[in-house]
């Protein structure tokens, strides 16, 4: 019978025998990737200590940027709660999320701000990966932003193009040297109006005002579609501690349910209603985007969309629409009353491809490549927001030699890209000619990005579908405004201050500048079918 100190060695070297194995099996194992660096997480909450800290103090994408410079880092790592989120600021690191491994990252997450505006996320945009987005985006490239649906909508957009510059004409009219414009209303309720009016064939929500600018009801619209724009994707406290979700700390919950509210107070009663008039078969033919949106069916020929699917779709198309191409002109124009010169050659561009006979038309786009190009570094420059919508994995990974988990929040800097210096040769200046050199000789200038050089209208299964429309809203409504009008800054102002707001991408103050009419008068006569309804 073997002695107790006898045992104990044979186990010890059992022990020892055995670890000796697993230490050699593990050392032949390749080593597996760590995560991206970031700031050293707390137990249980991870960094939200750090989050609210500079969210209070100044934002959240200020701090993100502010040590991802620190830290000499392209690609970061945030935890907040349980959630990995992944910052990006350069090009080659987004390209592989965004087209090497497209299809890992094409969810998104379920946030308070999305969930209420889609309706339990009923949408393209918002709906995580699943059976529902599928539906709803196989809807909206085949049925609203196909080829064919654009020019079967043409007319329509050259109504509000024309109403466009009929409005900045009346306020010429209010004074001898030019009228005074707001250049940011004009350009959020532009592109307000050509939406409303490729949805419901209608203009104004209200009886609207003599001169073609906004009434009360399109302004509460409109605010309400930019509060939501700023609240949608704000790092909400609550989408990173889902049991905080009800006691509204940080408010947002209110501010996003009252911008829903107000967008379904003027939506919905039009929707129900055309709804009704196809079941009554008074309506037989689609006009207009929601009367497409009702007629269609499935195979059985019950109706494909339910009414709630629609009403959500139609408030994701809003903002959709409204806000990048709207931020878009404000910016551009501010950076080119800093810069006469470039003014100067965007006019010379219009004269020489449109002439002063006539207005800018759709097919003159092709040619408008100067034009395009002011667009494309004001959307470099000045991006509508600090980071893309974020792209949520699908499955664990391996992206540039770097672990990322399951569930992580992928976010694309628009600043990092667009200022990124080892892309840009003088990032922080205004310089248009830059995207002309970018192209070959002959070639058309357009405001899609897919290299992520900068970031326009995204890209991959997220992606923004609708890059034609959004591109045609952008160059009609810059070139329509340069064409018509002479602009100048205010007497006695100096330049144009592109301070941003706090918090907010936008210019601090919106942009007023003086506008003259620069054609003759009869180019300015309207035909009845674009007059304001």
């Amino acid at each position: 019978m073997l002695s107790f100190s006898t045992l104990l060695v044979f186990i010890t070297f059992a022990l020892c025998y055995l670890f000796n194995l697993q230490w050699q099996r593990n050392a032949q194992k390749p080593k597996q990737a760590s995560l991206p660096p970031g700031p050293k997480p707390w137990p249980i909450v991870g960094n939200l200590p750090e989050f609210i800290i500079n969210k209070k103090k100044t934002s959240v994408s200020h701090w993100i940027h502010s040590f991802m410079k620190e830290m000499n880092t392209e690609i970061a790592c945030i935890r907040l709660g349980n959630v990995h989120v992944i910052p990006v600021t350069c090009t080659e690191i987004s390209l592989q999320f965004l087209r090497k491994q497209d299809a890992s990252f094409s969810s998104r997450p379920l946030t308070m701000a999305t969930d209420v505006l889609s309706k339990g996320h009923l949408t393209t945009i918002f709906s995580p990966l699943g059976d529902q987005w599928r539906k709803m985006k196989r809807v909206m490239v085949s049925e609203m932003l196909s080829k064919e649906r654009h020019r079967w909508l043409h007319k329509k957009r050259v109504e509000e193009a024309d109403n466009l510059v009929r409005y900045v004409l009346n306020q010429c009219k209010n004074g001898d040297e030019g009228g005074l414009v707001d250049l940011r209303l004009v350009a959020q309720h532009y592109c307000c109006n050509v939406t409303r009016r490729l949805i419901f064939n209608k203009r104004y929500l209200g009886e609207g005002k003599a001169d073609g600018g906004p009434g009360f009801e399109e302004e509460e619209y409109v605010d309400a579609i930019f509060a939501l724009v700023i609240h949608l994707y704000s790092f909400c406290i609550s989408d990173y501690l889902p049991f905080l979700r009800g006691l509204d700390l940080e408010g947002h919950e209110k501010i996003v349910e009252d911008a829903t509210s107000v967008l379904e107070k003027y939506n919905n009663p039009i929707i129900d209603g055309r709804i009704q008039q196809w079941r009554d078969g008074k309506k037989h033919e689609p006009q207009d985007v929601l009367d497409v949106f009702i007629s269609l069916t499935d195979d059985n020929g019950t109706p494909l969309l339910s009414a709630d699917e629609i009403k959500a779709q139609v408030s994701e198309i809003m903002i959709a629409a409204v806000d990048n191409p709207s931020n878009n002109l404000e910016w551009a124009l501010a950076e080119m009353l800093n810069k006469p010169e470039t003014l100067q050659k965007a006019r010379d561009e219009l004269d020489y491809v449109v002439g002063k006979d006539r207005l800018v038309q759709e097919s003159d786009f092709p040619q408008l490549n100067y034009i395009k190009a002011c667009a494309r570094e004001a959307f470099r420059l000045h991006p509508i927001a600090p980071f893309s919508p974020p792209h949520v994995s699908v499955t664990d990974t391996t992206v540039g030699d770097y672990f990322i988990p399951k569930g992580s929040h992928v976010i694309v800097s628009r600043v990092g890209l667009g200022r990124n210096p080892k892309v840009w040769n003088e990032p922080g200046e205004f310089k248009p000619e830059r995207h002309l050199q970018d192209c070959n000789k002959g070639e058309e200038v357009v405001l899609e990005e897919p290299d992520l050089r900068l970031f326009t209208f995204g890209r991959g299964r997220r992606g923004c579908p609708g890059v034609v429309l959004g591109s045609s809203m952008i160059t009609m409504m810059l070139a329509r405004l340069l064409q018509g009008f002479d602009w100048s800054i205010p007497t006695n102002q100096g330049t144009i201050d592109l301070c941003t707001g706090r918090g907010v991408p936008f210019l601090a103050k919106p942009l007023l500048a003086v506008a003259k009419p620069r054609l003759l008068p009869h180019v300015y006569c309207f035909s009845t079918e674009s007059e304001i309804q």
